[in-house]
């Protein structure tokens, strides 16, 4: 994918800092900024995986129901998905650096709060306040890469951030197990402290953007809020109660095309409608809501499989589910590496094939005896395929936006991931509540491989051209 001349114009305007595009930041400086944008994603990610690990624990521990203590996630996710935007708008008029370190600063205060939480109640809205944190650091971290690397180390760059948070996302069970071993669940979240608190000191090494002269819009912030708010909610409820679950989706609609009218004539919108018209950019966030779709979908449908189907412990599931992150991590280098050779089409849709192809085994393979071999095989074709789909579609979002909507477009890249995952649940909700759990897992698995195949087809429908790194 080729820059447009007016694209490769209007990121030779951006000030001071932003006109060292060519060097990046200078070493050693730019270890620095780096160990803070990799320290903050490991931080949320991790912090993210080892909850869940707890939910049985902190029930207990505040005599919760399992279905109240669920709102520990759930919290969490929804102050994410509704701020991703807004904190990508907030940071291009504030300056991303700012936003980002005050997201890392709420983020750890928030921590200390969860720690110290006597109830449920204190403990969710806890949670609250780190998913605002983290809605300002994920999609700013990728913003920021860009002004911290130079061109033709920044498809590494972004090679490394997803290694990062697939080494989150793998340790993120065994960490949470093993700090409960040892300790209470609010251990999970104390340890928090001491780590951002180093990440904030990192923080004083990142690049400083200039910031634009853009007003921020309440009215939309609000709007969004109500419109991911109300799709989140509504897709959970939906399988129970179909009449609340799709007024809910309804009110999300509406507020969508309140939001779109109100945004849609101006120059630096909320949501990225002007980098939703560029064909490439619009293609990878298709992309990546298909293979998110079937990430999701298939991890809520292998642990069904492999414990009602093959007869294996939970302890066993999550070693032969754990093949996949790992996968992921060898990918991300090397199609990072790729990308400056092969057209970044041909990668995204090689990646997604292959993720599709993991996934379909898992649904049609006869699996008798032992099934350690054949699902850890297939596991990690479909996360060494998910590895190399993701860093070059990164490469391609944040390589199609203009330098000074940086942040709109990692704000596009978290929306496109937390919509796909929202889809991939939902459709396995829909399954389960139509089927009886074997027809529903292979269904699942079934469906989960021709989302992954729909992304492999779009991404094609992407210029082959390879991206201009230097």
């Amino acid at each position: 994918m080729l820059l447009s001349p007016s694209l490769r114009s209007s990121t030779s305007s951006i000030g001071t800092e932003a006109a060292n595009d060519i060097d990046g930041l200078p070493m050693p400086r730019r270890i620095a900024a780096v160990a803070a944008i990799l320290g903050a994603a490991t931080l949320v990610v991790l912090d993210g995986a080892i909850a869940n690990v707890a939910l049985p624990s902190i029930s207990r521990q505040l005599q919760a129901t399992p279905a109240d203590a669920v709102w520990i996630i759930t919290a969490y996710q929804l102050a994410v998905v509704m701020f991703l935007l807004p904190a990508s708008a907030v940071g291009a008029r504030l300056g991303y650096h700012r936003v980002f370190a005050g997201g890392v600063a709420l983020f750890t205060a928030a921590s200390v709060l969860c720690a110290l939480s006597p109830s449920l109640p204190w403990l969710v809205a806890a949670r609250c306040l780190q998913g605002l944190g983290a809605a300002a650091v994920m999609p700013l971290g990728l913003a920021l890469l860009r002004f911290t690397y130079p061109r033709r180390l920044l498809a590494s760059a972004i090679g490394w951030n997803a290694l990062a948070i697939a080494g989150a996302t793998a340790a993120g069970p065994s960490t949470g197990a093993f700090i409960l071993s040892a300790a209470s669940w609010p251990w999970l979240f104390a340890v928090n402290l001491p780590i951002g608190l180093l990440v904030l000191a990192a923080c004083t090494k990142l690049p400083r953007p200039e910031s634009t002269k853009d007003s921020i819009d309440l009215w939309s912030i609000a709007l969004n809020a109500i419109m991911f708010a109300a799709f989140v909610l509504g897709s959970d409820r939906l399988p129970s109660s179909l009449p609340h679950g799709g007024a809910l989706l309804g009110v999300a609609i509406a507020s969508m095309a309140l939001l779109v009218r109100r945004e849609m004539a101006k120059k630096a919108p909320l949501v990225p409608l002007d980098l939703l018209r560029v064909h490439s950019f619009r293609i990878s966030v298709i992309a990546s809501v298909c293979c998110f779709t079937g990430q999701m979908a298939s991890y809520v449908a292998l642990p069904f499989y492999i414990q009602h189907e093959l007869g294996q412990s939970t302890t066993a599931t999550g070693l032969l589910m754990t093949p996949w992150p790992l996968a992921v991590m060898l990918a991300a280098p090397l199609s990072a590496r790729m990308a400056q050779r092969v057209p970044t089409a041909w990668l995204c849709a090689a990646g997604s094939a292959f993720l599709a192809t993991g996934l379909a085994l898992c649904a049609l393979w006869p699996i008798h005896g032992n099934p350690a071999l054949p699902i850890a095989l297939f596991t990690s074709l479909a996360g060494f395929g998910f590895g190399l789909f993701q860093t070059p579609n990164n490469q391609n979002m944040l390589l199609s936006a203009p330098k000074e909507r940086s942040g709109a477009a990692g704000g596009a890249q978290g929306t496109a991931r937390l919509t796909g995952l929202t889809l991939g649940s939902l459709a396995m909700s829909l399954v389960f509540g139509v089927l009886p759990s074997h027809s529903a897992v292979h269904l699942g698995l079934t469906m989960a491989a021709l989302a992954a195949l729909a992304g492999s087809v779009v991404s094609l429908l992407r210029s082959p051209a390879r991206p201009r790194l230097s």
